[in-house]
């Protein structure tokens, strides 16, 4: 149950930063994920993991968010 939650709250972080276009790397990332053939919902749950993995490196490592670590993160994407 928890991790439903989790997920959920990730994709709607997603779609937080698709709608207000910040940073606009995420819906760059995501128009080029679509192009590359992924459907919307992968596209969604790759960038998820992106935003999950910068979750982890703020909760667990103490690290600041960073936008660069998490532009980077988003380059990297298949």
């Amino acid at each position: 149950m928890a991790n439903l939650r989790l997920q959920k709250a990730i994709l709607e972080a997603v779609e937080n930063q698709l709608r207000a276009d910040d940073p606009p790397e995420t819906k760059q990332t995501f128009d080029r994920l679509l192009r590359e053939g992924y459907s919307e919902d992968d596209a969604m749950k790759l960038i998820g993991r992106a935003v999950a993995t910068d979750i982890y490196e703020v909760l667990s490592n103490k690290k600041p968010f960073d936008k660069e670590r998490y532009i980077k993160a988003l380059k990297e994407l298949p």
